[in-house]
């Protein structure tokens, strides 16, 4: 098996070969520290996106949090 799978990235499908949180973003190249990220419709704390593996048909959805007045 070559390791990748098919999750959804904020309702597209999209072949990754991320093993968790913090690889998918790493290889999408998204600034982090702006994020907000759901994983299979729960919302995710920072320290838990290394700890969160990645499966075949997950649903991620990324939201960029931009500050403004």
């Amino acid at each position: 098996m070559n390791g990748i799978m098919l999750i959804r990235l904020n309702g597209s499908p999209v072949e990754t070969g991320a093993q968790n949180i913090c690889d998918l973003l790493g290889s999408l190249d998204l600034p982090s520290e702006s994020l907000l990220v759901e994983h299979n419709g729960l919302a995710l704390r920072r320290e838990e996106w290394p700890h969160r593996p990645l499966a075949s048909g997950d649903q991620i959805e990324l939201v960029r949090i931009v500050a403004g007045g």
